[in-house]
């Protein structure tokens, strides 16, 4: 971990590893339940960063756009030099969203936007003394994320196994009373390989970058995170 002052800035680098599952479960025509769950580390898998679990349900509104509604519980825990929270505690947040995602091809070339719109409780502590939260504070946020995804490999079925590689970027705006420092929360890019191994069944490794704004400041300059590393996904569809 390396702390790095410019201008008004603080940066904080950290190593990070994201391992995580993702599972689509048919329930209807047009309906859905979304499974996730993300094993975030810090240098590379030795300590914890976050633990992310999220459900939701889907429903397909048309072949290429789809509405998710659905909850998550996040737990930070407190990594690197500059924690989150600042009395360098561990802390829970729960989370409603909904999103809508919609796809397209250009030839080979898929892509596919996400929009989401999230409500953040997030844990906060009065004094450093306190062995749990005393309340949550209540702030908004938007998402938006580009993927592109092409196929290194010719297939004519779902059901053959096909490498591709993936590219995204995504954005996080948070607005409302406690959002103090910026409407600039993080953003994230990632790069990937992927291998389909059926129609059901895929994994992704690649590289992360991910730049937070923290909503504090430290001397009174404000403080970014700038995290980099591994990304591994197993996505399971039936």
């Amino acid at each position: 971990t390396l702390i790095k002052a410019q201008n008004n800035r603080l940066y904080n680098y950290n190593q990070i590893g994201w391992y995580n599952y993702f599972g689509t479960f048919k329930l209807h025509n047009k309906i859905s339940l979304h499974t996730e769950y993300q094993f975030r580390r810090t240098n590379f898998i030795t300590n914890w960063q976050q633990g992310l679990l999220r459900v939701g349900l889907n429903y397909q509104i048309h072949q290429s756009t789809q509405i998710r509604i659905g909850y998550g519980n996040i737990e930070t825990f407190s990594y690197g030099k500059i924690p989150i929270n600042k009395f360098g505690k561990t802390f829970t947040e729960n989370r409603s969203f909904v999103v809508v995602t919609t796809n397209h091809n250009i030839n080979k070339l898929e892509i596919s936007h996400r929009y989401m719109l999230e409500q953040r409780w997030l844990g906060q502590f009065k004094d450093s003394a306190a062995k749990h939260e005393d309340y949550f504070s209540y702030s908004n946020r938007v998402r938006y994320q580009i993927r592109l995804q092409i196929p290194l490999n010719k297939t004519d079925s779902l059901n053959q196994k096909q490498f591709y590689i993936a590219t995204y970027n995504e954005l996080f705006v948070g607005f409302g009373k406690n959002v103090v420092e910026s409407v600039f929360d993080q953003n994230r890019i990632g790069a990937l390989i992927g291998y389909r191994i059926n129609k059901h069944i895929k994994f992704e490794l690649g590289y992360l970058n991910q730049l937070v704004h923290l909503n504090r400041r430290v001397n009174n300059k404000n403080i970014f995170q700038s995290n980099q590393g591994v990304i591994l996904n197993l996505n399971f569809n039936y």
